[in-house]
């Protein structure tokens, strides 16, 4: 792999993730563009203890543009995008309008591929190989930054989950802290550990799974997803690294190898869940790692890092709204029993 940092027009880092190492990237962004101007403010709740991001300036960004003038795409000589290059296999750069910025953390823009109309379900084995590549660096350098606290990857796909744009891309948070669905995990971590004398709990959920199996989904070597026993979501899925690491830089080369493999076919079974002639699965895929420093800090070796993939359709045709108990009191009730969800994503495995 080969990566290149450049700057955009108004000063945001743009980097270049290339397979192959001889390529040069000197193409200048020659766009008239205004500074970056951000309103974020962070406010403590006190009732339920955690943080709201209040962005005003996020009002304004770009809303599902047509593809003739997506900013994701590659520069032609008759329009310029985010991405001055005629061509790129991945590319990371600071979002325009970022939820977090200077002292209140950072956001990022992951394109995984120059083709408008592909998913990341479409990439290759290796186009995949470079894209975690890409996540684990950009995890590396902003667990450097003094300001935060967890590095968030994640999709957003589809229109019904609320995406702004089209072209096949992800994001990176940096959060300036803890974030509450982390913090309840490393609460549960603890509670388990004092509860069974020591014992992990990521561990045990996972040798659950593999024990019982009737949640399993997946298997490889050095990975493993299953349908989580309280499964939130209609059709979720865990992955975890069967070997227990904190984060994605800690993971070993044999994992880092299979990814692509099982990745790749968890995405195309999502895409065939519902039959052949339904469109495509809006999802949310979301890594989960521990924080680098701050409170959450403390049991980051006992953390386990793992990814999780779910969508808001619940059958076809119908998605599944967060109403009044879920969206009132944080209660879910699903619709399909978790061990449904498992067969039919069994059923669904490429041939």
């Amino acid at each position: 792999m080969k990566k290149t940092s450049t700057r955009l027009a108004d000063g945001r880092e743009l980097l270049y993730y290339d397979a192959r190492d001889d390529l040069v990237r000197d193409e200048s962004d020659r766009r008239p563009l205004d500074p970056v101007s951000t309103a974020s403010e962070l406010r403590h709740d006190p009732l339920l203890g955690d943080t709201v991001v209040v962005a005003s300036h996020r009002q304004g960004r770009t809303y599902l543009p047509p593809a003739d003038a997506c900013p994701l795409c590659p520069s032609r000589p008759d329009r310029d995008s985010e991405i001055p290059a005629a061509d790129y296999d991945v590319v990371v750069f600071e979002n325009r309008f970022p939820s977090l910025a200077g002292d209140s953390g950072r956001c990022e823009v992951v394109c995984f591929t120059p083709d408008h109309d592909a998913s990341f379900a479409d990439l290759t084995e290796e186009q995949a190989a470079l894209v975690l590549e890409a996540w684990t660096d950009r995890t590396a350098e902003l667990a450097e930054l003094p300001q935060v606290q967890q590095v968030f990857c994640f999709e957003n796909r589809g229109a019904e989950i609320g995406v702004t744009l089209g072209h096949p891309h992800g994001q990176i948070y940096g959060y300036p802290f803890t974030t509450p669905r982390t913090a309840l995990m490393l609460r549960s971590l603890a509670e388990h550990r004092a509860r069974t004398g020591g014992r992990n709990l990521f561990d045990d959920v996972v040798e659950r799974e593999l024990t019982e199996r009737t949640r399993v989904v997946l298997e490889g070597e050095h990975w493993v997803a299953f349908v989580p026993y309280a499964a939130h979501w209609p059709y979720e899925v865990h992955l975890h690294p069967k070997r227990r690491v904190p984060d994605l830089r800690a993971l070993d080369e044999g994992a880092r190898t299979e990814f692509p493999q099982i990745y790749l076919e968890l995405l195309r079974r999502f895409d065939r869940i519902f039959g052949p002639d339904e469109p495509p699965t809006p999802y949310i895929s979301a890594w989960h790692q521990a924080p680098f420093r701050g409170e959450g800090a403390v049991d980051r070796a006992e953390f386990g890092l793992h990814l999780e993939l779910f969508t808001i359709r619940r059958t076809s045709g119908k998605l599944k709204y967060l109403a009044g108990s879920e969206s009132g009191m944080n209660v879910f009730i699903n619709d399909v029993p978790p061990e449904a969800a498992a067969e039919r994503l069994r059923e669904v495995a490429s041939k």
